[in-house]
């Protein structure tokens, strides 16, 4: 690359900070600009790289000299500063997209609105375990294009947002897996769903008859999606409800898994994961290692000894024969959906936080079948109480994790359990889901 192409990074968190990296060292003058603070450590790594940054401001001038601009995920594409460069003709794409062409890996795309995370890492997992040199970057992790530009391995295993799609053009993996698909960050697609799901479906656009798309065939959006859109991909679905000849299904509590005329077997049991929407995780991962070549052997043991992810139906302590569970990433309602199913007695919920649109109706026959209790944590707790308050006997305000974990310890029966599981962004009182996760472990340990 000449030296005239310049490259500017609109955000310098860690997809911005990677970019910037990966840029220099492909031979692009960069420059990052933040409209707010950059964190101290970020700002250490662009100077020990020599790149030009900015804090709390965009120079437009120098930005609209750009022929490249790579913006961060949490910037809207309909913000004015990216509408206008749009306008001029100067390509806005993500870091995916930027770091897709620096790279021969094999790359594995996951994506969906909830169990990306546990695939990815599931995913990773197995093919670590198979012996593998294998990153794990996008939503998790160091950022892909940081990766690429310090160790670039053979295999990427990347979680992707619909934020991230929005922003490739030619970037197309080998193996894109789709979770599921249900109504989540409308605020940003203008509350229409189909734009949502365009998004999630753009990680096939590019894919060729040599790649694989790996789904949930019991998911009605997808099916009705494929039906409407014919995809290039050989297509491998997973269920828990119907048989393939390729794919991925259970029968007679085994988990069946066939691709390519290879099929492999394991008792269900041997998931050790809680939960019907695990065992799908469990099959869309266990179907990525195959496509690998991973041996049927090490994907066993492998299942057997994944952990899970933190804040994701986490089990944090026993205290008074109550269990207290940490599942603060479910930040939408469908998360919520599949915490309250896997619920085996009296549940004391705990619900609450940023409202992105959500419709609690279909939380109804689970709360009535499964919670006795419920404590909001939230600066505004109206929908919540408008929705629920004729559900539960017992129904508390609180502001603060301490004291809804303290509400929860008084009412908690022996034999209950105690469920963080918000439904809700979680910007009105934590820094994220995962400052909320773990100002919930410590409440409780200090119980």
């Amino acid at each position: 690359m000449k030296e005239k192409n310049f490259l500017v990074i609109l955000g310098g968190g860690e997809s911005g900070v990677g970019t910037a990296i990966l840029g220099k060292k492909e031979g692009f003058r960069t420059f990052v600009s933040d409209k707010g603070k950059i964190k101290e450590h970020f700002k250490a790594q662009l100077d020990a790289h020599e790149i030009d940054w900015e804090e709390e401001k965009h120079s437009e001038e120098k930005i609209f000299e750009a022929d490249m601009v790579m913006k961060s995920p949490g910037i809207p594409d309909d913000a004015p500063l990216v509408s206008r460069l749009r306008g001029k003709g100067i390509p806005v794409i993500s870091e995916i997209e930027f770091a897709y062409a620096f790279t021969n890996a094999v790359l594995v795309g996951i994506t969906g609105s909830n169990g990306k995370t546990t695939t990815t890492m599931f995913a990773h997992h197995l093919l670590k375990e198979g012996g593998l040199n294998v990153g794990m970057a996008g939503n998790v992790g160091q950022s892909f294009a940081k990766q690429v530009a310090e160790t670039n391995a053979d295999h990427y295993v990347l979680e992707l947002s619909s934020f991230q799609l929005d922003g490739i053009e030619k970037f197309r993996p080998h193996i894109a897996v789709l979770t599921n698909i249900t109504p989540d960050h409308l605020d940003r697609y203008r509350h229409d769903f189909n734009q949502y799901i365009a998004s999630k479906f753009r990680i096939v656009m590019n894919q060729t008859e040599q790649d694989y798309f790996i789904y949930d065939a019991d998911d009605p959006v997808i099916a009705k999606w494929l039906k409407e859109n014919p995809i290039q991909s050989q297509k491998l679905p997973f269920s828990l409800r119907e048989e393939f000849e390729k794919g991925a299904f259970i029968k007679d509590n085994q988990l069946i898994i066939r691709t390519d005329n290879l099929e492999m077997t394991m008792p269900t049991s041997n998931i050790t994961l809680e939960g019907k929407h695990n065992a799908k995780n469990a099959m869309a991962a266990a179907t990525v290692a195959q496509l690998l070549r991973i041996r049927k052997e090490t994907i066993r043991q492998s299942m057997e000894s994944f952990q899970g992810v933190e804040h994701r139906l986490e089990k944090v302590l026993k205290i008074n024969n109550v269990q207290y569970i940490n599942d603060s990433k479910a930040t939408n309602v469908n998360a919520t959906y599949y915490a309250l199913e896997s619920m085996e007695s009296e549940t004391v919920w705990i619900v609450g936080g940023v409202d992105k649109g959500n419709e609690y109706a279909e939380l109804l026959p689970l709360v009535n079948e499964k919670v006795k209790a419920i404590i909001c944590l939230g600066v505004n707790n109206t929908p919540i109480l408008n929705a629920f308050g004729n559900c539960v006997d017992q129904i508390f305000e609180t502001r603060s994790m301490e004291d809804a974990v303290k509400q929860a310890y008084k009412i908690a029966e022996k034999g209950d359990t105690v469920l963080l599981s918000p439904a809700c962004a979680s910007f009105d009182l934590f820094q994220n889901y995962e400052d909320r996760g773990r100002q919930f472990k410590e409440a409780v340990r200090n119980l």
